[in-house]
């Protein structure tokens, strides 16, 4: 009988929730939480289950990928299933890291699932197989059923379908497909389809982007108040209000009234996505209120708003930065903000 490894988080793992989500790694024989539904229907047996909290994944991802991929040449097993992520940010994340690494490492078939929002999704989905599952675990017995439909094919070597037959993501992968019709009868018949109001299909998906008008350039920068945003994880010392790693939901808002500068030891990243090194040695190589606070002294700007606003765009989905974004804008309009500087990591 041929055999699968399973992966998955903290709480999917039995283990707890957000506050365990520091688990390191371990692995169990056979079948842990969700692993057991998988288990039901998949041609073939589940030996092992992988638990690994969200952000100890993220937090040490060269280390956990080792320890996993470790266990997968021990096990030797025939495929590699890791999730379902749903919507969760971090945990899309690992899944789509770990299943890029065992099919780059080991050439087996791994598959996992994710919501059209998660984060991993663009991230990982030209590297390995992501169905297309719901939003969040409601969806569980269906997101196993159509993740197990596509394992089982891989277990038995057979190639996949269209993403549209299978239900997973494109890959950035173009076949050849022979068709009755040329390629100028299909584009003719498109355009007319679309024309009629009918349904179609294009053969060649764009990306879709949502429009944003930039605002107007500021006219007199001397009379101006600036605020001073970063996505790279800038927190007080300690991180009091324990801003994620990864994946955040939420920004926070630290007085600078009355700081030149960002002393090092006083504040720091816990950004997971760089090096925080370099930055966390000068936290203004980051976040350069040093050099805001001298155009101020100078007169070059009118004012520097009295808060650094930080959050960390590491992994953080479409939905929820759209949504602080929101939130900042109308924040920083109600303070009289007249100009922003957003870094990045």
């Amino acid at each position: 009988m041929k055999k699968a490894v399973f992966y998955t988080n903290q709480f999917f793992g039995q283990i707890g929730g957000e506050e365990h989500a520091g688990v390191p790694p371990f692995v169990k024989e056979g079948c842990i939480g969700p692993a057991n539904l998988f288990n039901e229907t998949l041609e073939g047996e589940i030996a092992a289950t992988i638990v690994c909290g969200d952000n100890y994944y993220a937090e040490n991802m060269d280390e956990v990928r080792e320890f996993i991929c470790g266990e997968v040449e021990k096990l030797k097993p025939d495929l590699f299933i890791a999730g379902p992520a749903f919507n969760a940010g971090r945990f899309g994340v690992a899944c789509g890291d770990i299943c890029a690494a065992v099919e780059e490492r080991f050439a087996i078939p791994a598959v996992t699932g994710m919501n059209e929002e998660n984060p991993g999704k663009d991230m990982y989905k030209a590297k390995t197989c992501i169905v297309e599952v719901g939003r969040s675990a409601a969806g569980m017995k269906k997101a196993a059923a159509a993740m197990t439909r596509v394992a089982n094919k891989l277990l038995r070597g057979e190639a996949l379908g269209l993403p549209s037959e299978d239900g997973y993501f494109p890959r950035g992968i173009r076949v050849n497909i022979f068709s009755e019709k040329t390629g100028a009868e299909r584009a003719v018949d498109m355009l007319l389809a679309k024309l009629g109001g009918m349904p179609y299909q294009t053969e060649i998906p764009l990306p879709e982007y949502q429009p944003v008008t930039p605002a107007p350039g500021v006219i007199d920068l001397k009379s101006a108040k600036v605020a001073l945003l970063t996505s790279g994880g800038i927190v007080p010392a300690g991180n009091p209000d324990r801003l994620p790693a990864a994946t955040a939901k939420f920004y926070k808002m630290y007085s600078i009234k009355d700081l030149d500068s960002l002393k090092s030891g006083d504040f720091t990243s816990v950004h997971a996505g760089y090096d925080p090194v370099y930055v966390n040695e000068d936290p203004n190589r980051l976040a350069p209120l040093d050099l805001l606070r001298n155009l101020e002294k100078a007169g070059e700007i009118g004012e520097l708003y009295e808060y650094l606003t930080t959050t960390t765009g590491n992994s953080t989905s479409v939905a929820d930065a759209t949504r602080m974004g929101r939130e900042i804008a109308k924040s920083l309009k109600e303070s009289g903000i007249s100009a922003a500087i957003l870094t990045s990591s």
